[in-house]
């Protein structure tokens, strides 16, 4: 798959989605195929009971119970004690996490583009309906970084150190290195919507990674509960077994987005090739015929359905889309069928 060639990279939130993408998101809800109590009171209901003013329920009084909520009608009529117990509002959690390694950073329409806009659009239904919102990127480079080592931005030409660059500034000239994790935690409300789109545009894809380290690390981070959602095209040299166990369950409904290109699907090549891996340089000599590209399309369906069958064994939900699909069709029909939106 060839890397995606003068792409325009988003930098703000009007590059992410466009006013009437964002409209349509309006009356959109977070949802969970699984209750969860959040950390702090919010906007939906749970069945959890609580001390709001909407009554759920009645049960009988044991001692260490705040007499305050005694039903002191009941007692009167039956000379019992009962507690008034009431519905509790409280809030969702919703953690978004974006594969930002080379193999994204492919296809016509670009992957990661598409993962980054799809990623805006579920934390702006978070936010504005004042759920808690955390994002995370797994790999891809600093874009600031990546911007001050353009060749535009340097002396000299040709490679990550200009050709007149003295040994002094080497170090400040070399290219930026991947980075295993970014996130950004706890954001709520609309205000905070544009720190989200900054935080998406951040990154640019690119480098090797480390699936299982990654997961590592925002396994250990991450807190409360609530629903991840995964973007990526989960083509991990190391495999994402490993990351995905270490992912699921505690207190988390995992969401897989397998992400893949049009070009991917039916590649447009054909003759004596030479392919070069896009992440590790690997290269392998090839004669792309009829037979062969049947046999692809053969290997990448098994790949899909042993990945869907690897999540629908651990209660994951799975969901393969094209990068060409709308985006504002993904969340408002796909993930709502799933149970992620309502």
């Amino acid at each position: 798959m060839l890397r995606t060639s003068s792409i325009s990279r988003p930098t703000k939130l009007e590059d992410l989605l466009s006013s009437k993408e964002i409209a349509r998101l309006d009356p959109l809800d977070l949802a969970s195929r699984r209750v969860f109590f959040g950390k702090l009171k919010g906007e939906r209901r749970s069945k959890k009971r609580g001390h709001s003013v909407e009554f759920a329920d009645h049960r009988q009084y044991v001692s260490g119970d705040d007499i305050r909520h005694i039903d002191w009608n009941i007692f009167g009529r039956l000379d019992k004690l009962f507690l008034k117990l009431f519905l509790e509002e409280e809030d969702l959690s919703l953690h978004v996490v974006l594969d930002a390694s080379a193999s994204s950073d492919c296809g016509e329409p670009n992957k990661y583009l598409f993962m980054q806009r799809c990623a805006m659009a579920l934390g702006y239904v978070g936010l504005v309906n004042l759920n808690r919102v955390a994002a995370t990127v797994m790999g891809g480079i600093d874009a600031e970084a990546t911007a001050r080592n353009s060749p535009s931005q340097r002396e000299g030409a040709g490679g990550w150190v200009g050709s007149n660059a003295s040994a002094s500034s080497t170090s400040t000239s070399s290219p930026p290195k991947p980075s295993p994790i970014r996130a950004v935690r706890d954001l709520r409300g609309r205000r905070r919507v544009h720190d989200l789109a900054r935080f998406l545009c951040a990154t640019t894809p690119g480098g090797t990674l480390s699936f299982r380290a990654a997961a590592e690390r925002i396994a250990i981070s991450r807190r409360g509960k609530g629903v991840m959602i995964i973007f990526s095209d989960f083509f991990f040299k190391d495999g994402y077994e490993d990351g995905l166990r270490l992912l699921s369950g505690h207190g988390y409904d995992l969401i897989l987005v397998q992400v893949l290109s049009p070009q991917e699907l039916e590649p447009p090549i054909k003759g004596d090739l030479r392919l070069k891996d896009i992440e590790d340089a690997d290269t392998a000599e090839v004669t792309i015929s009829a037979p062969l590209l049947k046999r692809y399309q053969a290997n990448l369906a098994a790949y899909c359905t042993k990945l869907r069958e690897f999540a629908h064994r651990r209660d994951m939900a799975l969901l393969t889309v094209k990068s060409d699909t709308p985006v504002d069709l993904l969340v408002a029909d796909q993930l709502r069928r799933l149970g992620v939106l309502k």
